[in-house]
């Protein structure tokens, strides 16, 4: 099997992982889930493409601003399978719930959501909506795509710096693998956020400071990263890439 070949495969391991998109069926050997992490950033053109597309459907037949933003999220949240919300409210209620390490582990492999899981979930959505809704039509196609790829670009980074808190698990089995997975989201990240102008250096800077603290927190509480770790650090990432890009064009 050619390189090209190869990195395909990857891919759609990665699509089918991180999105409810179809991506056929795969033959035997499948690659892992290290082996195909450089492709996350990537998967969030298709995510950010559908998610600007249909918010200029909504603006073009006359939505209003807010509307069509609250059903964009709704299509992002299909899209994904809710993945990263889940993850955030797990992250949510165990590292402000958790009493220690084993504790927020348990908690947060708890199906239940609880208060903390509850408001981070609110403040996320209304940011995020409020931000799109303040855009409107500057919600631009790059704009969608560039904050898509950098949050799941800020996956990779605690892949590729934090230790897996738990043996089993996303953490565990994703952690591992080529440093390259990390330069190529880092380049990917870069070449987006300049086409956005200063506007998207910004952004990506404060997308950085989320992600830092999302790892910060994570290995002071739980010792390092799990699934949850990293959806949380993917929505809020995303969340504060949009609000900034937000505030700096109002």
């Amino acid at each position: 099997m050619t390189d090209i070949a190869v990195r395909i495969k990857e891919f759609r391991v990665a699509l089918m992982f991180l999105t409810r998109l179809p991506s056929g069926t795969l033959d035997a050997p499948v690659p892992t889930l290290s082996e195909c992490k450089w492709a996350y950033p990537l998967v969030g053109v298709p995510i950010g493409f559908l998610a600007w597309l249909s918010h200029v459907v909504l603006l073009a037949i006359g939505a209003p601003d807010a509307i069509a933003a609250v059903i964009v999220l709704g299509v992002l949240a299909m899209l994904t399978g809710a993945l990263h919300f889940d993850g955030l409210a797990d992250f949510a209620d165990g590292i402000g719930g958790g009493r220690d390490t084993q504790h927020c582990l348990e908690i947060m492999r708890d199906s239940r959501i609880g208060s903390y899981g509850v408001l981070a979930l609110v403040i996320a959505c209304v940011l995020w909506i409020s931000a799109v809704t303040d855009l409107g039509a500057q919600a631009n196609l790059w704009v969608f795509v560039a904050i898509s790829v950098i949050s799941r670009f800020a996956m990779v980074a605690l892949l590729q710096t934090l230790p897996a808190a738990r043996s089993e698990g996303l953490g565990s089995v994703a952690g591992s693998g080529q440093s390259s997975a990390f330069v190529f989201g880092a380049i990917l990240s870069l070449v987006l956020m300049l086409a956005i102008g200063f506007t998207g250096v910004v952004a990506l800077i404060v997308m950085s400071m989320v992600t830092f603290f999302v790892g910060w927190r994570a290995l002071k509480r739980i010792g390092g990263q799990t699934g949850d770790v990293l959806g949380a650090a993917q929505l809020m990432s995303e969340v504060a890439g949009l609000t900034t890009i937000a505030i700096l064009l109002a």
